[in-house]
């Protein structure tokens, strides 16, 4: 991850610093697959958890947490996690079924499995950036799977600090084209002029007709929410302190940013979605979501 090697442990795959948050999201949308009333269905999520020693003991379905929804970390942590996969599932589909862009960046995709779980378009072609570690202990799972992706798939094992436009452009990336970037779990962690420059060159990237959507926090002191029980419950069931993986400088106002490039915008809170689909998280007491923002943009055909 970008700016985030005083936070890492060195470990290069996904067994400990950030690295090991993509394992939590995996297990948390295991958990989503089998609800009877899923948001989001991710079948190879599990056996991402099975195989790695710092998650094989994590529960992957709802009946294996004793105390269920009630539970902090496992009932509303992981139903998050589940509800933003689904609206950020439907986010890339409508982009390239109804906006016709046919190149989908996944910016620290970490366990993202999208390439080979959703019903892409033909044409479409799916880029995987993230460390080689990572993509690596991804791919060893697949192929245990006989995993085949539903559109061309090219994973890039390269760290967001190093030179990863040029890869990308190396591997088949045509910036006179309409692309599709996601972000999801990334800038919590990246310095505020590390989540400027990602933002500067997915705009020199992206011609008219190219959408993006990312996830930040907007919470003035991350530390005033030290002692929810998301944070607390996180920490004490699986040793993952949030709150020390995140970059708590002030962060900049890429939506503005964006806007002044020539990008529609929209801000939502997590809340709007559960609103919209009849499920999800809801606000609480000591609400260490109450910050977070899904952004959604979309750069004007001229």
């Amino acid at each position: 991850m970008v700016g985030t090697t005083h936070r890492n442990t060195g470990v290069e795959g996904v067994e400990g610093g950030v690295g090991v948050t993509a394992l939590l999201v995996a297990a948390a949308r295991a958990i989503e697959t089998y609800r009877h009333d899923a948001l989001a269905r991710d079948v190879y999520a599990e056996h991402f958890v099975r195989a790695a020693p710092a998650s094989a003991g994590w529960p992957v379905r709802m009946h294996q947490v004793p105390d269920g929804d009630a539970n902090p970390l496992w009932g509303r942590f992981a139903r998050y996690f589940g509800l933003r996969t689904r609206v950020l599932d439907d986010f890339l589909l409508q982009s390239v079924s109804t906006d016709g862009a046919r190149q989908v960046v996944l910016l620290g995709a970490g366990l993202d499995s999208r390439a080979f779980r959703l019903e892409w378009p033909p044409g479409c072609v799916v880029y995987e950036v993230d460390r080689e570690g990572v993509l690596a202990f991804k791919q060893k799972v697949l192929d245990g799977l006989s995993a085949t992706p539903r559109a061309v798939r090219v994973p890039l094992p390269i760290d967001l600090r190093a030179d990863w436009v040029g890869a990308l452009v190396d591997a088949g990336f045509d910036r006179a084209a309409p692309s599709v970037w996601l972000a999801e779990g990334l800038l919590f962690y990246l310095p505020p002029d590390a989540e400027t420059s990602l933002i500067d060159r997915v705009d020199r990237l992206s011609t008219a007709g190219s959408a993006l959507a990312y996830e930040v926090k907007l919470d003035k002191d991350l530390l005033e929410y030290r002692d929810s029980p998301l944070y607390t419950s996180t920490t004490e069931q699986i040793g993952i302190d949030l709150l020390n993986l995140f970059d708590r400088e002030p962060r900049p106002d890429s939506d503005a940013d964006l806007t002044s490039r020539g990008w529609s915008t929209s801000v939502h809170t997590p809340y709007d979605f559960t609103r919209r689909h009849g499920r999800g998280p809801l606000p609480e007491e000591n609400d260490a979501l109450a910050g977070n923002r899904w952004v959604f943009a979309n750069k004007a055909r001229t």
